[in-house]
């Protein structure tokens, strides 16, 4: 799962585009009756990867499901730079800058990698000449993605199928970027690669929350981390603030706070 060409200066999926301030404030939301999110607070600031943490069940995918307006609100407001996002339907999230790289990467299987590639840059109205261009600078970054172009997406190995789900979200030039376990069933070699990438994509002004059960790797790369237990944000902070809490390292996250 090897990217090139990862500066700034040649960055596919977000050149010229500037990352956005994303406030989730106060948010509350569930399945049915039961609200599985609390009164959650969280900002993403621009150019920052932050890492949400937490077990099975606390409600992670359940916020970005939220963020991405796959779920309704009971509660609280998103916005994207002051301007309010819920409410909007995915589409109209998606189209104002906010990709979702989801779990399970959700491939289209029977078409091959460069359409499914172009199906990730339509949703924000693009011309086919910029998507075009923007599909060659995804085959420079990811270079099996181009060599294997014409081959169904479903013939991929599961690194190389995260590698396109990603560069689907690049696709549409996203000004926040939202990323559900991407690690989830890769080999530790391929983990790092995806850690790296996401630093990466930060550090070239996205805004990045990336979700993640591979705590330690995740709070390697980390600027910001948010650990989230039974719907509630119960800390936030750099990494080394949150490993230093013992009761939250203990109890939510699995490890040493002197690890």
């Amino acid at each position: 799962m090897t990217a090139t060409n990862t500066g700034a200066a040649e960055s596919p999926g977000n050149a010229g585009v500037e990352g956005g301030r994303l406030t989730i404030a106060g948010i509350s939301a569930g399945y049915g009756a039961a609200d599985v999110l609390h009164g959650v607070d969280l900002t993403l600031e621009p150019g920052l990867l932050t890492v949400l943490l937490g077990p099975n069940g606390a409600g992670k995918s359940t916020l970005l499901r939220c963020v991405m307006g796959l779920l309704k609100l009971s509660g609280g407001r998103t916005e994207l730079d002051g301007k309010r996002l819920d409410g909007s339907s995915a589409a109209a999230i998606a189209r104002s800058g906010v990709a979702l790289v989801p779990e399970g990467r959700r491939l289209f299987g029977p078409e091959p990698i460069a359409d499914n590639l172009l199906l990730g840059g339509w949703v924000r109205g693009r011309s086919r000449s910029d998507l075009d261009a923007d599909r060659e600078a995804m085959y420079e970054r990811f270079p099996v993605l181009g060599a294997r172009r014409k081959q169904p997406a479903a013939s991929l190995s599961g690194g190389e199928a995260q590698m396109l789900a990603i560069a689907m979200a690049l696709m549409a030039r996203p000004r926040v970027l939202l990323l559900d376990e991407p690690s989830l069933g890769l080999a530790p070699r391929l983990v790092a690669e995806v850690m790296e990438l996401t630093a990466d994509l930060a550090r070239q002004g996205v805004t990045v929350l990336l979700v993640e059960q591979m705590v330690n790797q995740a709070l390697t790369v980390a600027d910001r981390v948010a650990v989230l237990g039974r719907g509630r944000i119960v800390a936030a902070g750099t990494p080394d603030e949150v490993r230093a809490d013992d009761t939250v390292a203990a109890t939510y996250l699995g490890v040493s706070a002197h690890a």
